[in-house]
């Protein structure tokens, strides 16, 4: 069966909530390891509490000025005395056990390479911010963040909050998503969501350049306002093209099976690279797009994904019971059938290429066309743009 309008709105990472079975009371004993990054260098990750005093959240019952969890993954001096990161926090992954559902402790399990507060490398950095699918959460790409972080990128990832699945504040205040699963009125809730999604990433563009100090004379990573691009699963892709659209200092855009929802993309195009990953063949909304675009773009589909292919899902659902939870064709249409060792290289090559070619101005021939590398990416549809490197 093919995605509908509905799920991919709503399946829209590993943190979706709320489907099917109660989780197992088992405890996952093995460790699952993420993939490695392709690049030796270290890296480090912090989490960073941020306010936009300016600005209602849209969301909250009281109004409150918008809060946002970003979590940064950036090339690091050096990992000698730090701890691995964990995946997430111990509240956030037993709310997204029970919703999934996957086996407690599943997440507990998981091994990212980041090293939690490793001394960050000087910056300025080549920043990309990277947005979750509707009712997600900032850890659902995690091995895709380290190995950009690996080969120079400061990644931040937000939990965009009241539309992530659970997002743990400092303290443990913990603030649950709030987005309705059938609203009346589809077109106007999407607007809704897209443009507080794109309000959060702006606000990032302008507080993560800034120079911030630490305790201990620990420095954060820097951005380099140069030199921002943004990418995004499902409806994290959405927004990645709306504020292309609407900021300029964003200079690309990565969508990851991500229709063009909740904004005028579609129906004006770009005027700046943006490229679509995808695991459909086709979209309503993508074909709009395609006849509107005027900056460089392709469309890579990447033969035996599903929607979920895209975050880190794949390498922890057998283990964490998925394939017992969900019925046999839900589970291989969202999961699809590439290995997932596999199929995170692709989406991993890929996006580095598009990001070295307009953040670094680096040669990247693998966005020219077919790869006898990669015969499971499909060139569905590509445009020159002006000035195309």
């Amino acid at each position: 069966m093919m995605i509908t309008r509905r799920s991919v709105l709503l399946l829209a990472g590993s943190a979706a909530g709320g489907m099917l079975l109660p989780a197992t009371a088992a405890q996952a004993a093995a460790a699952l390891p993420l993939p490695a990054p392709t690049a030796p260098r270290p890296i480090g990750t912090r989490t960073l509490h941020l306010v936009d005093a300016a600005r209602e959240d849209p969301f909250a019952p009281d109004r409150r000025p918008r809060e946002l969890m970003v979590q940064l993954w950036y090339p690091a001096l050096g990992r000698a005395g730090r701890p691995r990161a964990p995946y997430t926090t111990a509240a956030v992954a037993a709310d997204l056990e029970s919703g999934l559902p996957l086996t407690t402790g599943t997440l507990a399990a998981v091994r990212p390479h980041a090293r939690d507060g490793a001394p960050a490398a000087h910056g300025p950095l080549p920043l990309l911010l990277l947005g979750h699918g509707r009712e997600g959460g900032r850890a659902n790409c995690t091995a895709l963040a380290e190995d950009l972080a690996a080969h120079g990128y400061l990644v931040a990832a937000v939990d965009h909050t009241f539309d992530a699945a659970v997002v743990e504040f400092p303290g443990g205040r913990i603030v649950r998503g709030v987005l309705p699963e059938e609203p009346a009125d589809w077109g106007a809730q999407e607007r809704l969501e897209i443009r507080a999604r794109v309000d959060d990433l702006r606000f990032l563009a302008g507080e993560l350049p800034r120079p911030r100090g630490g305790a201990g004379g620990w420095e954060w990573p820097r951005a380099d306002p140069a030199r921002i691009g943004v990418l995004g699963h499902s409806m994290g892709g959405s927004a990645a093209a709306e504020v292309l659209r609407v900021d300029r200092r964003f200079r690309a855009g990565l969508g990851l099976d991500g229709a063009l929802f909740g904004s005028p993309v579609a129906e004006q195009g770009l005027d700046r690279p943006y490229m679509l990953l995808t695991a459909l063949e086709d979209h309503d909304t993508w074909r709009q797009w395609r006849d509107h675009q005027r900056g460089w773009a392709r469309q890579v589909r990447i033969a035996g994904t599903g929607h979920l292919t895209f975050t880190d899902l794949p390498h922890f659902a057998a283990a964490g019971g998925l394939p017992q939870a969900w019925p046999t064709d839900l589970y291989a249409e969202l999961l699809g059938t590439l290995t997932p060792a596999r199929s995170t290289q692709l989406v991993r090559a890929y996006t580095r290429a598009f990001f070295d070619r307009f953040l670094r101005n680096l040669p990247s021939p693998l966005l020219d066309g077919p790869s006898p590398r990669f015969p499971e990416a499909e060139f569905r549809w590509s445009h020159p743009g002006t000035g195309a490197r």
